[in-house]
């Protein structure tokens, strides 16, 4: 059944879907016309808008590039390859490739989102290299997994307003927790799509005649080789000893900082890979050879970040964020709520694709009606959370990361997530709604 359908959808994205740098132009065109017509905006206030936010993600641009990074460099590791090909040897068969590579984005995903782009990432493609399975739906498998992360241990917003001081904490409070993360409505939501997921990436399985296969050969990094230095430079470039102090000094802040009670972020995931990739690599020209292979996929994230960061300027400061959340949430009930707030978010998330970023847009919207109309605060506030991750499924902005570390182009696996995003939509909606 979802074969049938997932076939036409495959061959409609691949055929229409540009690359995702003319997707975001395109998306930057529609919110400089929507602020100048929709808002009143003067065109020359939006470019403006437009360039002064240009260069607002740089960080965060820097920390995406990381991710990429640092994971293709611990992934080219001896010992790592190891560990995921043990790993993938359970799989046995192409479904169970699917349904495993599945679960373990999923899995990774709701521990915290960095780490399941590029945990999910690599073992697709470690799995590709041991069984001949489609090799875009298992990509896009790993992917699919990133519906869950709002809903896990590191979603912004909920840790948002669980900590003192949040910015609408006038309104809120403190919500801990066990409100949101493991309230019985978002648990219930997780698990269901823990369940889900596999298997309606199992059911998108094509034929033999419609798959599309890699050569295992083209996705080797190739074996470390040792060579025998002939000048001091070569000899520092090939010396364990620089690896192995600077890798001990790695280890010994990340053991500090976890036993100190600090939680995984972006910036520690990075450092964890970095520090990993550096021990695992054994000497500097292993980890820079590393290196110059894993940035070869992050020109989406270098050209097409600063983009986004131009267009949520547009979206913040022209009000048209704000407008489309009033808009759809200003006909709500006290039990609809929750629900046009998790449509109101996943629309503005296509232009504000980033979770902190669009809570703090659409929270000043949301909350007050929350309040007026006395739905449960916390709920609401995942509504946003989930619409947040909802969309993601066919927003390229976050598939950059695991499409460059992947090697394969948005079309390639955004047919298959359009699937997920109609019937994960209806999970979380029923979840947000009825639980």
């Amino acid at each position: 059944m979802l074969t049938a359908i997932s076939r036409p959808m495959v061959r409609l994205v691949d055929r229409y879907l540009p690359d995702p740098f003319v997707f975001v132009v395109v998306l930057t065109l529609i919110a400089g016309l929507a602020a100048i017509l929709g808002q009143g905006t003067g065109p020359l206030e939006v470019v403006s808008m437009w360039g002064d936010g240009f260069w607002s993600l740089l960080s965060f641009s820097m920390q995406m590039l990381l991710v990429l990074v640092t994971g293709y460099m611990m992934a080219s590791t001896p010992l790592v390859r190891r560990g995921l090909s043990a790993l993938a040897s359970l799989a046995g068969s192409a479904g169970g490739a699917i349904l495993l590579v599945s679960i373990v984005s999923l899995m990774a995903s709701w521990i915290n989102w960095g780490f399941g782009l590029v945990v999910g990432a690599l073992f697709a493609k470690e799995l590709a290299r041991t069984i001949k399975v489609d090799y875009r739906l298992l990509v896009a498998s790993a992917y699919s997994g990133f519906i869950v992360w709002h809903g896990g241990l590191a979603g912004s917003v909920p840790l948002s307003i669980a900590t003192e001081g949040h910015p609408f904490a006038d309104i809120t409070g403190i919500i801990p927790t066990s409100d949101t993360i493991f309230a019985t409505f978002n648990i219930a939501i997780v698990v269901a799509l823990f369940i889900a997921v596999p298997l309606i990436n199992r059911a998108m399985m094509p034929s033999d005649a419609d798959s599309v296969y890699v050569d295992p050969k083209l996705l080797d990094e190739g074996d470390e080789t040792v060579e025998a230095a002939s000048t001091p430079a070569e000899w520092l470039e090939r010396s364990p000893a620089l690896s192995m102090l600077i890798g001990a000094a790695g280890a010994a802040w990340l053991i500090q900082y976890f036993a100190t009670g600090g939680g995984l972020s972006l910036n520690v995931i990075n450092f964890l890979f970095l520090t990993l990739a550096i021990l695992l690599h054994g000497t500097p020209r292993n980890l820079l050879n590393a290196l110059t292979e894993g940035v070869k996929g992050g020109a989406g994230i270098v050209i097409q970040f600063p983009f986004y960061a131009g267009i949520m300027a547009i979206m913040v400061q022209s009000g048209l964020a704000a407008s489309i959340s009033e808009g759809l949430v200003g006909f709500a009930s006290d039990v609809t709520l929750p629900f046009w707030a998790f449509i109101s978010a996943g629309i503005v998330n296509f232009f504000v694709p980033s979770g902190g970023g669009q809570w703090a847009v659409q929270a000043p919207v949301i909350l007050p009606a929350a309040e007026a109309l006395g739905t449960d605060l916390a709920r609401v506030s995942m509504a946003v959370a989930w619409g947040d991750a909802w969309t993601n499924m066919v927003q390229p902005f976050w598939a950059l990361p695991i499409l460059g570390i992947a090697g394969l182009r948005a079309k390639d696996i955004m047919g298959f997530c359009m699937i997920h995003l109609f019937l994960s939509g209806i999970i979380i909606a029923l979840g947000l709604t009825f639980l």
